[in-house]
């Protein structure tokens, strides 16, 4: 096997709404109150109910070269249009060998949570829903085949919920985003039984609830003087806290068939995570009362959590402490991380060792069994290698794009960049964007 003939199905990338995304699907009774782009200066920037984003680009960095990363764009004409535009997207992704893409939200939070805040909990259901109209059939149904559809829900009202599961579900829907921690939201405790009607109609329709790193838990910054190298390096395994509360959380044994996702949380730290859960349930169950019926937390976990990597070369080496049926790649277009265009080639260096029946798994095997998509129902398998992908995007430019501009994080030359530089930033784009 070699690195073209791969398969590669990303489980979490990220789609930037484009500016008309709400208007068509929002009802009529909001007309003039869906979420909408405005100009102010230099930025085109998101209002919802009064309220506006500081920024609206959020890391889409790609295609840039990288010494430009960290200037969040301030409008659509800073970014690639493949990280807003349907069409220009499936031409990156032809044009870094990606079969699949499953896309999180940006102006809605990973997991929907500014639609969770305001008041008006009926305007609010309403672009929740405009929003998964706008993913699945502007987004996703412009590209057969192409894309594992997400939805998001409201968490204020668990019927509402349940309700949207199924109606999506229907349409083939089979990926839900959702907060790692409700409870930092102010939303009840994913230990308590009130999200048990959502927990149910996620089970019945076979849908993953996808946990994507910084929707509740977030790593935080050790002062701001420190570099943002720290707080980037420990920006994935910050899920880890959470993945021991979902370990210890009790909708498994409820619903026996219920998937979760860490999304973008890597593979590397779990063997240890699962070694010190077992060694807890062990050595602590006699006074803390913990039961998992006669099984040990990593049992939980192997069964019931898929996970995730980028370039987790440690992880691929050590999969045997690892459920391999649960394991997927992901490629993170069009953020900082994104190793597009060249992710077939980075993928290629931890996975070479394995065989082909192991690297088929992982590439694309698992993701399109627990996320329901089944890409060669429409295309030809022999068409879907990185290979045949890459010959559709001749015309496609990978050159970085120089000087597209953004907001200065005031970056000094052999001065390292702090979490102090790049928090002042989104608290000047915050102030710059304020209605």
């Amino acid at each position: 096997m070699k690195v073209e003939d791969l398969i590669l199905v990303s489980v979490d990338d990220h789609a930037i709404e484009p500016p008309n995304a709400f208007a068509r699907h929002m009802p009529a009774r909001f007309k003039g109150r869906e979420p909408h782009v405005v100009k102010k200066g230099d930025r085109d920037v998101w209002v919802f109910e009064e309220q506006a984003t500081g920024y609206m680009g959020l890391n889409s960095v790609v295609g840039r070269p990288k010494e430009e990363y960290g200037m969040e764009p301030l409008g659509y004409d800073q970014m690639r249009r493949g990280t807003w535009n349907i069409k220009d997207r499936v031409d990156d992704m032809n044009a870094n060998g990606v079969l699949g893409s499953l896309c999180f939200p940006t102006f809605p939070g990973f997991a929907g949570q500014r639609f969770q805040v305001h008041a008006d909990r009926d305007v609010s259901l309403a672009a929740i829903q405009a929003y998964n109209d706008w993913h699945l059939h502007d987004w996703c149904n412009a590209a057969p085949g192409r894309f594992i559809p997400l939805m998001i829900v409201p968490w204020w009202d668990m019927k509402a919920a349940a309700a949207e599961v199924e109606r999506l579900a229907r349409q083939g829907v089979h990926a839900l985003s959702l907060s790692d921690n409700p409870a930092i939201h102010g939303y009840p405790s994913i230990h308590s039984d009130y999200w048990d009607p959502l927990w149910k109609a996620c089970s019945d329709n076979k849908v993953v609830i996808c946990c994507h790193i910084g929707t509740g838990v977030k790593a935080n910054h050790a002062s701001d003087m420190s570099p943002i190298d720290a707080w980037i390096t420990s920006m994935p395994i910050s899920i880890a806290n959470s993945a021991a509360d979902w370990i210890w959380a009790p909708m498994w044994k409820k619903f026996p068939d219920l998937r979760m996702a860490l999304s973008e949380g890597g593979i590397g730290w779990i063997p240890y995570l699962l070694e010190r859960a077992d060694f807890t349930h062990r050595h602590h169950n006699a006074w803390t009362n913990s039961n998992f019926g006669g099984k040990m937390p990593s049992d939980i976990f192997n069964k019931h959590f898929v996970t995730c990597f980028i370039e987790d070369n440690f992880g691929l080496q050590n999969l045997k402490y690892l459920n391999t049926e649960m394991v997927t790649w992901e490629s993170d277009y069009p953020h900082s991380d994104c190793t597009w265009p060249n992710s077939p080639e980075t993928a290629w260096e931890g996975l070479q060792h394995l065989d082909k029946e192991m690297i088929d798994k992982i590439t694309h095997l698992n993701a399109m069994r627990e996320f329901s998509y089944d890409p060669f129902s429409i295309h030809k398998r022999e068409d879907c290698t990185v290979a045949a992908l890459r010959a559709k995007a001749t015309h496609v430019s990978i050159e970085p794009a120089l000087g597209l501009g953004g907001a200065d994080h005031g970056r000094q030359d052999n001065k390292p960049v702090t979490s102090g530089d790049i928090n002042a930033m989104f608290a000047e784009a915050d102030a710059q964007t304020a209605l």
